[in-house]
């Protein structure tokens, strides 16, 4: 298969493509502009015959502007511009000292207050964001990466002031934690025109059909619809484009709910097809024809067959991947459309929390759990995350031992079509919950890996440099693997000259093993080898205990610890270990 994803004019500030023009009128203002564009590839400082006309080119030219002034003296000159919230530049204002960047315009679907915060990074400085939503720590409805239509300003106040707001869907999409004044409704499995909501009541709709909206609904188009689309050399985009459209208004069906086009491979350079799916800002995916020709379809053609080597193009494009056909292959003088409902997959994001501490955990982490609206985890580390969950996210906590089961209450939920963080401690596929989970996963839910700092990361830096050079990680719990197989690998380590990092090295019921370890590797390296002990790595109470093989006291260590020994290279330096990496250079 073969995606082809289009251009897309607002990418997110600071992540990609995304044209940032700077506006500075004093030396202060550009010295800190400037520091943004060493920092940032795609930002330029703009410059013209006085700073208003600057503003200006900058507003014309750019996809987001930073302006080094004051809100008012921006506002005044950009006011006459300002066109509507979808298409206008996000605009971000720094005062002269750069300790505020302010969010002016285009909060949301301009991506100021990602970019607010993205220049407060760079410049030290504090984001300010004063939209309702982020300000009470909500989720937008114009802020979930769908297409929205509708009273999005009247259901988002009626959100936030905690009035009654039904969410209707035609199934059970991955949508973030909603408020508890936002009650789902059941799915209703039906894909139907919905009528006005009863005088006085707000509602969300989740729907891919053309339905009446008044002035308290929201609709949000899920991305459920895949068009399969076939055609004639050379066919004009705007033949394909037309008989897109008439397809899906003749079935009822939104366009701003595709969620990419698809054809066979041959097609891939079509300018036609591949014009339209940049227009509607969708993927173009191609399929092979040994592929398009496996999938039952209801109106085969043997022409087609002896054209491109399958029965069906648009068709057999649009089931693909599964769905129910609901607009059968309609053509037009050069062009073919079909178009397939698809069902919602459930979204599973394995989050690894890093070893601790709150700077250690990455910002996709943080992302993730916001994103969520279902957490699964061990209570100890959901209590480390509970601050940055939204109002409504509904958490599945348990304790220890119970491994198997928040994989399997994980999977379960995705599967049944939410957005789910199953959480663990360090790297979540470093002895902890990725693997059960992905063991029950399948192809009915999308699976996010989300990798967090590990506690052998963690301990490594307190200690110093002790894998510098190959390494190997050991559990010497034999909850699940037999103590006779874990000496093997021991053996093997100790005999490869590895560095080894020992996880779960004592429990009050193993209190033996981690002597007999150190004993196996002891036969194969000098008494002076170091070995380091790391307690509760980037938490209050941490604690960094380092001896030899010689003299290692094993009592000292808990399944707090991490255990680290060194390979027979490995040396003290300044107290600290260190494991050469044998440089030619250091001759």
């Amino acid at each position: 298969m073969t995606t082809t994803a289009p251009h897309r004019h607002r990418d997110t500030p600071g992540t990609g493509p995304h044209r940032v023009g700077l506006v500075a009128a004093t030396a202060a203002g550009r010295r800190h502009a400037r520091t943004l564009a060493a920092s940032w590839s795609h930002a330029r400082l703009v410059e013209a015959d006085g700073v208003a006309d600057a503003l200006r080119t900058a507003w014309t030219t750019c996809d987001a502007v930073v302006a080094f002034l004051a809100t008012g003296a921006v506002i005044r000159v950009l006011a006459p511009l300002l066109g509507d919230k979808r298409t206008d530049p996000a605009v971000v204002v720094v005062d002269e000292a750069a300790r505020h960047a302010v969010a002016l315009l285009g909060g949301h679907a301009g991506g100021a207050n990602t970019l607010a915060a993205e220049v407060a990074a760079v410049l030290d400085a504090r984001p300010v964001v004063t939209t309702a939503t982020d300000a009470v720590d909500l989720p937008g409805l114009d802020t979930l990466g769908w297409p929205v239509e509708g009273a999005v300003a009247a259901v988002s106040r009626a959100i936030l002031d905690g009035e009654p707001v039904r969410l209707v869907a035609d199934a059970v999409w991955p949508l973030p934690a909603l408020p508890p004044n936002v009650h789902r409704e059941p799915p209703t499995g039906e894909h139907r025109a919905v009528g006005p909501e009863p005088e006085g009541g707000y509602r969300v709709l989740v729907t891919d059909r053309v339905v009446p909206v008044d002035d308290r609904t929201v609709v949000l188009r899920p991305p459920s619809l895949v068009a399969g689309v076939g055609s004639s050399r050379g066919v004009p985009a705007a033949e394909v484009d037309a008989l897109l459209h008439r397809a899906l208004a003749d079935a009822g069906l939104s366009p701003a709910s595709l969620r990419c086009l698809a054809s066979v491979d041959v097609k891939a350079d079509e300018e036609g097809i591949r014009a339209t799916a940049d227009a509607l800002g969708v993927p173009l995916r191609t399929w092979p024809a040994a592929e398009l020709s496996a999938v039952d379809v209801p109106h085969p053609s043997e022409v087609v067959r002896a054209a491109v080597g399958t029965p069906s193009v648009a068709e057999a494009a649009a089931l693909r991947d599964g769905g129910t056909l609901l607009v059968p292959k309609t053509a037009s003088a050069m062009a073919t459309v079909a178009v397939a409902r698809h069902a919602p997959r459930g979204r599973l994001a394995i989050v690894g929390l890093g070893p601790g501490a709150a700077d250690l955990r990455t910002p996709r982490a943080v992302a993730e759990l916001r994103r969520a609206a279902v957490v699964v985890g061990l209570d100890q580390y959901v209590d480390q995350v509970r601050d940055l969950l939204r109002p409504g996210t509904r958490v599945l906590a348990s304790g220890l031992g119970a491994e198997e089961e928040r994989a399997r209450s994980a999977v379960a939920e995705a599967t049944a079509g939410h957005a789910v963080a199953l959480v663990g401690s360090g790297d979540a596929g470093v002895y902890a919950m990725a693997s059960p989970a992905l063991e029950y996963a399948d192809e009915r839910i999308d699976v996010v890996g989300v990798p967090g700092v590990t506690a052998a990361l963690a301990a490594a830096a307190l200690l110093g440099a002790p894998i510098g050079h190959d390494h190997v990680y050991l559990s010497l719990s034999d909850l699940h693997t037999p103590w006779a197989v874990i000496e093997r690998r021991v053996a093997a380590a100790a005999e490869a000259d590895l560095v080894a990092l020992l996880y779960n090295p004592r429990s009050r019921a193993r209190d033996w093993q981690l002597g007999a370890v150190l004993a196996t590797f002891a036969a194969h390296r000098p008494p002076q080898t170091p070995v380091g002990v790391v307690r509760n790595a980037s938490r209050p109470d941490e604690q960094v205990h380092l001896a030899t093989l010689a003299t290692f006291d094993p009592t000292v260590v808990d399944m707090y610890g991490l255990v680290v020994v060194g390979s027979s290279q490995t040396r003290l330096v300044g107290g600290r270990m260190v494991t050469p990496r044998g440089y030619r250079w250091r001759g």
